[in-house]
């Protein structure tokens, strides 16, 4: 049975099994395509206010960060981040984390949450948060370097959690 739950060390290689192939595709996240397992939990972990793991027993699915989308006063509205091991998509890892953030970001005293840059080619991911209440409120043209479909569309979105 699928669960969430917050990150532990122990969960750490399992996470860079999962992540690593997802930047060095490029083709849904800005980050470099060469990031170092370091870097990586520097950018996703180190300053996530929480970040969690879903698992199937021990054997870890997905991941989730959660932080604040600004400080001070934009620190009312946070942003997540999430990523699913390509083997397990399509089987409701991402809705499930994408409910769990929802439930914690209430529980953190968010307000929205918006997802400041979702690459217009993941259309799958689009669809996914559209199910889940979110609206695409912004178009950033040109804004993601995709390494095939080369510079392409960015969308933010949004839901409001109150």
């Amino acid at each position: 049975m699928m669960a969430v739950s917050p990150l532990e060390q122990a969960d750490c290689p399992a996470v860079w099994c999962v992540i690593k192939p997802v930047f060095r595709s490029g083709e849904a996240y800005v980050y470099p395509r060469d990031i170092s397992e370091s870097e990586a939990y520097s950018a996703w972990v180190d300053v996530a206010t929480a970040t969690y793991v879903a698992k199937n027993g021990e054997m870890v699915l997905g991941m989730y960060y959660l932080k604040p989308n600004q400080p001070a006063q934009g620190s009312h509205v946070c942003n997540c981040g999430y990523i699913v091991g390509a083997n397990v998509r399509g089987k409701g890892v991402a809705s499930l984390m994408c409910a769990h953030s929802q439930q914690e970001a209430l529980r953190l005293g968010f307000s929205a949450m918006p997802f400041n840059l979702v690459v217009s080619t993941n259309e799958s991911a689009i669809r996914l948060w559209q199910k889940n209440g979110f609206e695409i409120v912004g178009r950033l043209p040109g804004a993601f370097h995709h390494p095939v479909a080369g510079f392409v569309d960015a969308f933010v979105m949004l839901k409001k959690l109150l």
